[in-house]
């Protein structure tokens, strides 16, 4: 126990530590600081309605490149949207499921694909959980 008490004196760490002032000398007080005004409380309740207003899904089914922009700007304003590219050719289809990779990726969101030519493309504050597997597609192909 004799350790412990040295060591605790040592780094002064008891709680009652005397300070040796002299009455003669004026010392300066430590300012004591004051107090600042309450912040703000952050309150714990989320409006309805703008939960409502981020969760909105949107559908869409292009007919043309130049479309894909508004799909990027449905994107950008944080809404999920469903694309599906199955009547377009296949190079319109993969020029912009190409360029919408890239607007999900600068806005940090996902690209998945969920059936034959259909894209979920989801921004950062949607989280998609599970997969859809290709296999069942694959094997209704196969058969007659």
């Amino acid at each position: 126990m004799g350790f412990k008490k040295n060591f605790k004196r040592f780094f002064e760490l008891e709680d009652g530590t005397v300070e040796n002032r002299d009455p003669l000398i004026k010392y300066e007080e430590d300012p004591v600081p004051e107090a600042a005004p309450p912040a703000k409380e952050k309150s714990n309740v989320v409006s309805l309605q703008s939960l409502q207003q981020s969760a909105k899904m949107i559908l869409v089914e292009p007919r043309t490149y130049e479309e894909a922009q508004d799909i990027a700007d449905h994107l950008k304003n944080r809404k999920s949207v469903i694309i599906n590219v199955q009547r377009l050719q296949h190079d319109q289809a993969k020029r912009i499921v190409d360029f919408l990779s890239g607007t999900v990726y600068a806005i940090g969101g996902d690209i998945q694909k969920v059936g034959e030519n259909i894209f979920l493309c989801t921004p950062d504050n949607i989280d998609v959980s599970g997969a859809i597997s290709e296999a069942l597609y694959e094997h209704n192909q196969e058969q007659p």
